[in-house]
């Protein structure tokens, strides 16, 4: 026996797939455009501008980004490596220390919370921050001065903290009485009910990880520990300088890729990513629902 659907309902879906395929699209439309920019000729977008599909396909961009392959390829492979290391041990680290400051039982938890509250509020400045992390830690041109800096982050364990006081306190107490120690109780329990507060956290520890070139600007040297970002920002800027002091002497058909360029670039910095989600997204969703006390 099937049961009739209203027709209000079928107008409400009706409605509300169409106004989130027009949102889709809308999201779509701004990077299909720097796709479609990518493979645009330079001297095309200088005299018609950015389309959605170019009248001829050009990789000169590409060329010139990938003009040196292995240090692109090696690049990719510090932000990776960067990127992996520090989410992982960033979450590590967040997770105990949101623990320790959830724990009712631990006298020092609110003058700790408004200390690393205070942080959000103040700090000591770029120049003090400079001086410890060159000379007094001695990370000038290490990846230490890429990893560590963005490990703990207050927001994230204030956020951290919040989500597991949700947790009941009948589940640590319960494995006390049990003869569980601290860890045990934090790696055990808190940990696989913290899912969707680590899968969160986690998201936004990796995109800060794989966005990262200030670190990179101010305290690396070597070529050979650029990060992506930081590479294609000094590609960029190479060929902003390259269209500013050349440009005038060349012809109008030998235009330096630096539009394209820039589009060429958002596509080697972001393709990973949005190929990559596709395959992650059923891990996060599963965060999201397996993070639940059940009775």
């Amino acid at each position: 026996m099937k049961i009739k659907t209203e027709k209000s309902t079928v107008a409400f879906n009706v409605l509300g797939f169409a106004v989130m395929t027009l949102l889709t699209l809308a999201c779509l439309l701004p990077f299909w455009v720097i796709v479609s920019g990518s493979f645009t000729s330079e001297l095309e977008i200088i005299e018609d501008g950015f389309k959605l599909w170019p009248d001829r396909l050009s990789v000169e961009a590409y060329q010139a980004a990938f003009s040196n392959p292995a240090q692109i390829f090696r690049a990719y492979e510090v932000t990776i490596a960067l990127t992996v290391a520090g989410t992982v041990i960033g979450l590590f680290v967040t997770s105990m220390a949101g623990f320790v400051l959830s724990r009712k039982d631990f006298k020092l938890r609110n003058g700790l919370a408004f200390f690393i509250y205070f942080t959000t509020l103040f700090s000591g400045g770029l120049i003090p921050w400079y001086i410890m992390i060159v000379k007094y830690l001695g990370w000038k041109d290490s990846y230490l001065s890429l990893l560590v800096p963005s490990l703990l982050g207050a927001f994230n364990i204030i956020l951290m903290k919040n989500f597991m006081r949700s947790i009941p306190e009948s589940i640590p107490e319960s494995a006390k009485i049990d003869g569980a120690g601290e860890f045990r109780i934090y790696w055990r329990l808190i940990l696989p009910l913290s899912t969707p507060g680590l899968a969160t956290i986690g998201l936004f520890m990796a995109l800060s990880y794989w966005n990262d070139w200030f670190h990179a600007n101010l305290f690396i040297t070597s070529e050979d520990k650029y990060p992506l970002q930081f590479l294609l920002y000094k590609i960029l800027a190479s060929a902003a300088v390259l269209k500013t002091n050349v440009a005038a002497n060349l012809s109008a058909d030998m235009k330096p890729p630096a539009e394209t360029l820039k589009m060429a670039a958002s596509v080697i910095v972001t393709g990973p990513i949005v190929f990559l989600y596709p395959f992650v997204q059923r891990y996060f969703v599963k965060g999201l629902t397996i993070g639940a006390v059940k009775g």
